[in-house]
């Protein structure tokens, strides 16, 4: 299926004008990057770039878009006859997916004429921004459960494309498993889920509920313990499953007391080796307050799918550099007022001294690096030919890897939850 409608009108009349105007194959350099971070975060997570480009080598527009493209009036003869044979030519490199990113990090730049470049605009923003700020959010709720599994449970809160999106991000921001079963078949995240309350209900009884459970799935399994009187399904949970329970799940209740309260039932009746897992309408804070609880682990749903509470990274899309009549590059930037951006070919690094980021320093107008300094551009895109490594479950596992390299070279205030200004300082020169 094509993406190529996946976009906004003005891109198309853009591009009509500029091929009257005679500027559409002027070579243009764009930018994707976050004038600032939602507020009180310390740092971002770069997360979309292999759904983007996956979505670029579909983005094609036959003939049944251009029809439609033509009868509403949309673009002109000439501008459809040129979409026809659309295939972007140029070059994009970025930030690696699951690197950490800042205020004015350039994650994406393309490069290519006008008219090539300019029709992505929607499409990276549309991906960039949804999936940044949920691998941003799943990063702070990794930090807040120190080191304890999380799962990505929020299918059922946010659309079902945004649903296998948000499943992939947060697996790259470091949660160990979702319940989409599409995320699992497109993107190699591992799959998991046992039963719901209704379930439960559907039985005559808790017990036989459970029993049919363990009989099925082994008693390894989780086993939701919430749906009547919690004292009394553990109990019923250990004599079904024995002493070899897996887990019981909590979805409900003061989880703090519950859980030191099941913890005790679970070892006194000899389940020591059974986890706890809760769920319940978490996020990074509720997180963080069970952290001196026996919890073993936590599935995230609404939360998570929502960017916990910032649910757009805010980024932009930006031209920089255009090629003059002379050839030479000349840089262009918006001097609006509060949305003011900086022109230029740029080269970002991360200055990393006795292994800790101190400085996101973005050379315009240069490709040098020093002992020290970090590049943090990668090809992903050249000569139109897109680079496979960042694409499918692959793409998504070195993204998971890197993600955990980049945020190890942040400095330790960087995971705390409370509201603080970005971690490193970006700086130009």
């Amino acid at each position: 299926m094509t993406s190529a409608l996946l976009t906004d009108r003005y891109e198309l009349t853009m591009v009509e004008a500029a091929l009257k105007a005679g500027t559409a194959h002027r070579d243009s350099v764009f930018e994707v990057f976050a004038r600032r971070l939602p507020e009180g975060r310390r740092y971002g997570i770069v997360a979309g770039t292999g759904r983007f480009l996956e979505l670029l080598a579909d983005f094609r527009f036959g003939d049944d878009e251009l029809r439609w493209l033509r009868e509403s009036g949309v673009v002109d003869a000439t501008t459809a006859d040129w979409l026809a044979d659309y295939r972007f030519s140029g070059d994009i490199w970025g930030y690696a997916e699951g690197e950490v990113y800042l205020p004015g990090s350039p994650l994406l730049v393309i490069e290519s004429t006008f008219a090539e470049a300019v029709l992505l605009e929607t499409l990276a923003l549309s991906v960039f921004n949804y999936d940044s700020a949920v691998a941003s959010a799943a990063a702070r709720m990794v930090s807040a459960a120190d080191g304890r599994p999380l799962a990505e449970m929020g299918s059922r809160r946010t659309g079902e494309r945004s649903a296998v999106a948000a499943a992939r991000a947060a697996y790259i921001a470091g949660f160990g498993a979702t319940s989409n079963l599409e995320a699992g078949r497109s993107w190699g995240v591992p799959t998991m889920g046992t039963a719901a309350h209704a379930f439960t209900l559907l039985h005559d009884s808790e017990e036989a509920a459970f029993r049919a459970q363990v009989d099925t799935l082994g008693p390894g399994t989780t086993l939701l313990v919430d749906t009547y009187d919690i004292p009394e399904a553990v109990a019923t949970a250990v004599r079904v499953a024995g002493p070899g329970l897996g887990a019981v799940r909590i979805d409900s209740g003061d989880l703090p007391s519950l859980v030191a309260q099941v913890r005790d039932q679970l070892d006194e009746l000899g389940a020591t080796g059974a986890k706890i897992t809760v769920t319940n309408d978490l996020d990074e804070y509720t997180i963080a307050a069970l952290r001196a609880a026996p919890v073993d682990s936590f599935g995230v749903g609404t939360s998570v799918v929502s960017g916990s509470g910032h649910p757009a990274a805010g980024m932009v899309f930006k031209l920089v550099a255009r090629r003059g009549d002379d050839g030479a590059w000349v840089s262009v930037a918006k001097k609006s007022a509060d949305k003011a951006t900086v022109g230029g070919r740029k080269t970002p690094v991360r200055v990393i001294v006795d292994g800790v980021a101190t400085t996101e320093l973005i050379r315009v107008g240069s490709d040098e690096h020093a002992a020290g300094e970090r590049p943090l551009h990668v090809p992903l895109v050249t000569a139109g030919e897109i680079d496979p490594r960042h694409t499918g479950a692959e793409g998504v596992a070195r993204a998971r890897l890197h993600r955990a390299v980049a945020v190890a070279e942040l400095p330790d205030q960087a995971l705390r939850l409370g509201r603080g200004e970005p971690v490193v300082p970006t700086v130009y020169a």
